[in-house]
């Protein structure tokens, strides 16, 4: 039986405390928005076309709101 007298395979404790650390910083560190993701954020503007086309608003309203966020 051999003893190796805490070497830890010559620095292969540190890399896997290293490893383990970076894993769980990033599961918690970035929850929502996880890289590579390609996803595309909504604008005002989108937003706004979103809640006249579910009846939120009426035209007057959307053309009124879209002319402030366009000018």
């Amino acid at each position: 039986m051999y003893y190796y007298d805490s070497y830890h395979f010559f620095g292969m404790h540190y890399i896997w405390w290293f490893f383990w650390g970076i894993l769980v910083f990033w599961i918690f560190a970035t929850p929502y928005d996880i890289p590579g993701q390609r996803t595309k954020k909504n604008t005002p503007l989108d937003l706004l076309k979103k809640r006249f086309a579910s009846g939120q608003i009426n035209s007057e309203d959307y053309l009124e709101k879209k002319k402030m966020l366009e000018g």
